[in-house]
């Protein structure tokens, strides 16, 4: 039977980033965020992020679908979509440039997305409106002997930027920046878009990640020290924190 062409396809993507892995343990060919695959450690694994309202993630405002289902009106919307390829079971620092994007431009909200049979999505989480951004994000990826079940945001309540007056506390769990802060709003942070990613769960083969036990125990922005190349570039604005 013939897979209709996913609604992703038809989205304008203003940005993607696809983290290829070249790697002889790398068994997963499965490189659309719209298809189903099973996976084992090591492998890497395709999956999207798509920003719209977030009434635009619900049919007929009730039942919230996959950004790969055609029923959503995503791809005669602004929504824009981002697609990623890490390494399973990694702890990955995932990042988008505002540079010349803006979240709040097209919605404000957020859905990560894989699969098509089972259509993992997450809860739209919101990134920016006029006022604020979040910059700051960790992506949790769920699997059960290797088949994505969930993906789940992890917020850390505000803990991160309690007493820092360059932060503002939105709703007892995330931690937001001034948009007139932003350097495409006139100011001169770099409000770039960081997600830690980690997994949890079983491949394939029944073997636990562990990745996700990792990260937990790690404070908010604490991956951002160990990725120096990109802190200049991307995270400046955290470097008094380190």
């Amino acid at each position: 039977m013939a897979i209709p062409r996913p609604t992703i396809s038809l989205i304008v993507a203003l940005f993607t980033l696809i983290s290829l892995v070249e790697s002889t343990s790398d068994t997963n060919n499965v490189f659309s965020p719209c298809v189903d695959a099973s996976v084992q450690r090591s492998d890497g694994f395709t999956f999207g992020i798509a920003f719209a309202p977030r009434t635009s993630f619900f049919f007929n405002n009730s039942v919230q679908l996959s950004p790969c289902d055609r029923r959503l009106s995503l791809s005669s919307s602004t929504a824009q979509v981002a697609v990623f390829r890490p390494k399973v079971d990694e702890i990955s620092l995932l990042t988008i440039n505002t540079s010349n994007f803006f979240p709040g431009s097209v919605g404000g909200y957020m859905v990560a997305f894989a699969g098509r049979r089972y259509a993992a999505r997450s809860i739209p989480a919101f990134v920016a409106n006029d006022t604020f951004i979040v910059t700051s994000f960790t992506l949790v990826h769920e699997f059960r002997k290797g088949r994505l079940q969930n993906l789940y945001w992890k917020r850390d309540g505000c803990a991160s930027c309690s007493g820092r007056s360059n932060f503002v506390c939105l709703n007892n769990q995330d931690c937001a920046i001034r948009t007139n802060n932003c350097r495409n709003r006139g100011g001169s942070v770099d409000c770039s878009l960081g997600i830690q990613l980690a997994f949890s769960g079983t491949d394939k083969h029944e073997t636990v990640f562990n990745s996700w036990y990792e990260v937990k125990n790690l404070r908010q922005y604490s991956l951002f020290n160990l990725y120096s190349n990109l802190r200049d570039s991307l995270t400046g604005q955290y470097n008094r924190f380190f």
